[in-house]
């Protein structure tokens, strides 16, 4: 089987996490993470092109294979879940624009995968990647979700192999 590699994205306005992991088999490896961070006083059009560019910059310099993106939660907060949509579609758009297959999953998905339960918290789930992913030394919240979502992907996925 040959390596996959995974661009996982926790889509934010304020905090965009990015994770890239090897699927080798049953394998996985850490590659690398990060978190585009626009500044909050720009625009939303200005900020939102910066989580776009931030990504399609991760996607040119890693070349990953898939993409999978953490779909968006129900929220009381109407713009915040409005604000949470449009960071999640520039995610989309720029895995499309690269010519990636993405795969969405829920949260309660990805933490059930990488946690065992669909409840638990940020602090569970970066400490399971730093687990899972022990190169990936001491992750943000963000990254670690992203990472998080990669590896939920690595689990469940087969996207290339379903597309082949």
């Amino acid at each position: 089987m040959a390596e996959v590699l995974i661009l996982g994205v926790d889509p934010g306005l304020n905090r965009c996490g990015w994770g890239l992991v090897v699927r080798d088999g049953a394998r996985l490896s850490h590659v690398a993470h990060g978190v585009i961070a626009p500044r909050k006083q720009q625009q939303l059009a200005s900020r939102l092109h910066d989580v776009f560019a931030g990504l399609c910059e991760v996607i040119a310099r890693y070349a990953p294979h898939e993409a999978a993106v953490e779909e968006t939660f129900v929220n009381a907060n109407a713009r915040a879940a409005l604000a949470l949509g449009q960071a999640r579609g520039v995610a989309l758009a720029a895995a499309a624009q690269s010519g990636l297959t993405v795969a969405e999953y829920a949260p309660a998905t990805i933490k059930k995968a990488i946690v065992g339960s669909g409840g638990a918290d940020k602090t569970q789930i970066a400490f399971m990647v730093r687990r899972l992913l022990p190169t990936a030394g001491d992750v943000t919240a963000d990254a670690a979700d992203a990472l998080g979502v990669a590896l939920c992907h690595a689990a469940h996925g087969n996207l290339s192999r379903r597309l082949a």
